[in-house]
């Protein structure tokens, strides 16, 4: 693969992010907003293995790892918020 290439995939990578966005703001459920979240931290991960790859530097790839994990302590996080505010909300019924 050339550099124009990785170039061409990163900025793809970042137009899929934007459209992504849109979805987190708009998502009319909290299901698709997760949705969405969690699809930008794959496509950043996707980003830095490819800066990685293209610098030949490992630390991309540190930084991609740790990324990844605080983004599905993330994920889980509101998760865990989102169905404990049902279940309240639910009780008060």
């Amino acid at each position: 693969m050339t550099i124009f290439s990785f170039d061409l995939v990163v900025y793809f990578l970042l137009a899929t992010i934007v459209i992504s966005m849109i979805r987190v703001v708009i998502g009319p459920t909290i299901a698709d907003r997760l949705v969405g979240l969690n699809l930008i931290s794959a496509q950043v991960l996707a980003i830095f293995a490819l800066l990685a790859v293209k610098e030949d530097l490992s630390v991309y790839l540190d930084v991609a790892l740790v990324y990844d994990i605080f983004g599905f302590v993330g994920i889980l996080a509101i998760t865990k918020y989102t169905t404990h505010n049902k279940e309240k909300n639910n009780d008060l019924d």
